[in-house]
């Protein structure tokens, strides 16, 4: 419990530390230097790994070896994932920190509806319950943010949000798959998906940089400006992802409370984001997200 509380702090602090990167500044590029921090810890990390041997390292970072249809499985994750963080930084641009995190809260939401229609699997009483509760959550959390002039309806920032949980509920059934159908170790998975992400988003940041070239573009919308929150983007991911792959190494831990605990993570980033970035409608807000993760717990669990 207390490594999934660690986990969810991170992630909360994870979340601003997104929002103050990318306001008024250019997504590809504080995406392209954030994951370049994440490859090149695990990239180190790598060769450190080939040179000293699998010994030279705890067991939870040590990574295997893997075949080339390893490899691609991976790639295949950080080509997902990459989509999925693209849509996000674009969507928390221009959403406030408040409501951009909420709607990433009910990502169980997603993966259920997602097991029911792929895999078969059919919800439980309680389950139905959780689902009802978090969307009359969302829809409540709607009615706030029109408050701020942000209509769920009608606002495409709020579908891509909407469309990178989703495809983040995928990741979460594909993450799934590696772990125990291929039996991939947590580490080997985080490390390769880390050093794939790079070439993922290097396509982007070098459209941006021929777009900023046009003399017909508006420098203003593709300006970039370096702050040192972007450095700690990967490193707070990193941290949160690793509490939380230990915590259920323990046998004693209850995946349904451990998933429940993370997604207080979402407090984090709602109690920070009115302090540093003076977002509005708290207490209501606050209200809404106790209902999503109430739902969310009912559905975990």
């Amino acid at each position: 419990m207390v490594l999934s509380l660690a986990s969810a702090s991170l992630l909360g602090v994870y979340d601003v530390a997104k929002k103050v990167s990318v306001r008024e500044n250019a997504v590809p590029i504080v995406l392209l230097m954030s994951v370049s921090v994440g490859a090149t810890i695990w990239s180190a990390m790598l060769i450190y790994q080939s040179l000293a041997g699998n010994q030279s390292l705890p067991a939870w970072l040590a990574v295997d070896p893997i075949t080339w249809a390893g490899h691609g499985l991976l790639a295949m994750k950080a080509a997902l994932v990459g989509t999925s963080w693209t849509l996000a930084f674009h969507a928390l641009k221009a959403l406030p920190l408040s409501i951009a995190a909420p709607i990433r809260s009910t990502s169980p939401l997603w993966t259920l509806l997602l097991a029911v229609s792929y895999l078969g699997e059919r919800p439980t009483g309680q389950q139905w319950a959780g689902i009802a509760v978090v969307l009359i959550s969302f829809w409540a959390m709607s009615v706030v943010g029109r408050k701020e002039g942000i209509r769920f309806s009608t606002n495409r920032a709020v579908f891509v949000m909407i469309g990178a949980t989703v495809l983040g509920a995928v990741s979460s059934i594909y993450d799934k798959v590696l772990l125990q159908e291929y039996e991939f170790s947590p580490a080997t998975v985080q490390a390769w998906f880390s050093v794939y992400l790079l070439p993922v988003m290097i396509p982007m940041a070098w459209k941006w940089w021929r777009d900023r070239q046009r003399p017909d573009t508006d420098q203003a919308a593709h300006a970039f400006e370096f702050r040192v929150s972007i450095l700690w983007i990967s490193p707070l991911l990193l941290a949160a992802d690793m509490a939380y792959f230990t915590a259920l190494a323990d046998p004693d831990a209850l995946v349904s409370i451990v998933s429940a605990l993370r997604r207080t993570s979402v407090l984090v980033a709602l109690v920070a984001g009115s302090r540093m970035i003076g977002e509005q409608n708290l207490k209501r807000k606050a209200a809404c997200v106790s209902g999503i993760l109430f739902g969310v717990f009912l559905l975990l669990l």
